[in-house]
């Protein structure tokens, strides 16, 4: 039995079903989950963190991002792009990838959400040039040693036949299905508590057909996995399913058994009230990333209304292609700040952001043992020094998480494993990291 004690926090936010934030309180962690949680906590031979003037919360949870775009920030010529140019920009290069930049990348990307407080990522990897596959970034997952939930993806339809990305890009339908099961059946752990969940995930409506999205939902029943992919992204993406399909995202999604407690949809910037209200009475799932909205033009998702409906909401730092940072605190802050734009300053408060953040992206991924500090929940949790420039002068370190900081953790435990520690990533040579990252990038310039 190993157990460690965290104590003397400033303030822990529990997100439990009270949401209570208990002041001079501790967190007692045993064999990987959260034991106790009070003050006054003792534990004989315990490994003791002493977070006196930290903020403690539960590890954030990213629900959609793009690990290998890591390596194409800030590329010229995607800069100032909506999205359809931006991809036709982009999908040159990342036809050039291969497996040591896929798992590259998703180590440095792994990395920086690990700093900015996040214990539990989902991935959406939908190509694979020249023998990459899922491995390799499952491979990066397992060393740094967050939890996991990467989505198989694939794009079937190229330019020849209407779709968006070029031929070299897209596989053959029998070929996806084959891989999907394959990784499935190889990686995907069911079990309260598992390090790693696979999913399925068809890039969007307009890179592959409307048979590989059925086949794709039949098959994730068949094997008791979730389904992803992106939908109502922007203008043009609804008015591509409008042309291609005579009909809205959310109907296209709805008949093709893409809704459902076991779906999630990354975006959703244009959904409509109708779409709002079958995503609400069908669990549906969405993704919300509001700095990649921002950088690429999409526009305001209308979250307040989702909220507000029942729609299950997370956040996703999306594709650092898109983005252009990982941080995810961040993305916390810049959801919060959209909805005031759209909706006034009162439409959403710190701590919401915050929930969402943590036990909203939890009930998206399906993990009804993460996102709460409680006991018998998993122990993921982030500590935040509220002792810093970012926070001084800070009446209410909870809401200063969102409003001015710290963006960065000082310890990250995922599992009741450390791997954040004293602001560093304990867990593997991020110097070398970088250093990979950087020579990667300069070859694929070149």
């Amino acid at each position: 039995m190993t157990e460690t004690l965290i104590r003397n926090a400033l303030r822990i936010v529990t997100m439990d079903e009270e949401r209570n934030e208990l002041p001079d309180a501790d967190v007692l962690i045993r064999d990987g989950v959260v034991a106790l949680v009070g003050q006054g906590l003792s534990a004989p031979g315990a490994e003791v963190v002493d977070a006196n003037g930290c903020v403690v919360t539960p590890g954030l949870v990213n629900t959609h991002h793009h690990l290998y775009q890591t390596l194409t920030r800030s590329v010229p010529g995607g800069q100032d792009a909506l999205l359809f140019g931006w991809l036709r920009t982009l999908y040159p290069i990342w036809a050039r990838f291969g497996p040591e930049e896929m798992r590259v990348s998703a180590l440095a990307g792994l990395a920086e959400l690990a700093l900015s407080g996040c214990t539990l990522t989902s991935d959406h990897l939908y190509l694979f040039p020249n023998g990459a596959r899922l491995d390799d970034t499952i491979d990066a997952a397992r060393e740094i040693g967050l939890r996991f939930h990467p989505t198989r993806g694939a794009m079937s339809i190229g330019e020849s036949a209407g779709g968006l990305p070029p031929d070299s890009l897209v596989e053959p339908e029998v070929t996806i299905l084959t891989d999907m099961e394959r990784v499935v059946d190889a990686f995907h752990d069911p079990a309260d508590g598992a390090m790693l969940r696979v999913g399925l995930a068809p890039c969007s409506p307009f890179s592959v057909s409307r048979e590989l999205m059925r086949d794709a939902a039949l098959l994730a029943r068949d094997k008791g996995v979730m389904l992803h992919t992106h939908l109502a992204e922007n203008d043009e993406d609804v008015a591509y399913s409008e042309a291609q399909f005579g009909c809205r995202p959310g109907q296209y999604a709805e008949e093709l058994g893409w809704t459902g407690d076991d779906v999630w949809h990354a975006h959703c910037v244009k959904l409509d009230r109708s779409e709002i209200e079958l995503f609400a009475r069908s669990r549906t799932g969405v993704a919300h990333c509001p700095c990649s909205n921002c950088r690429l033009g999409s526009g305001i998702a209308p979250v307040r209304a989702m909220r507000d409906a029942g729609v299950k909401v997370g956040l996703g730092v999306d594709g650092s292609a898109s983005n252009d940072a990982g941080n995810l605190v961040a993305e916390a802050r810049q959801a919060m700040l959209l909805q005031r734009v759209a909706n006034g300053a009162d439409a959403m408060g710190a701590r919401e952001a915050l929930e969402i953040a943590t036990l909203g992206g939890a009930r998206v991924l399906g993990r009804g043992d993460c996102g709460v500090l409680a006991p018998d929940k998993r122990a993921d949790i982030a500590i935040w020094d509220a002792s810093g420039i970012e926070a001084a002068g800070a009446w209410d370190p909870v809401a200063a998480l969102v409003l001015c900081g710290p963006t960065r953790v000082r310890d990250l435990f995922v599992e009741g494993r450390r791997i954040v520690a004293g602001g560093h990533v304990a867990t593997l040579d991020l110097p070398r990291v970088i250093e990979d990252q950087n020579r990667l990038a300069r070859r694929l310039a070149d």
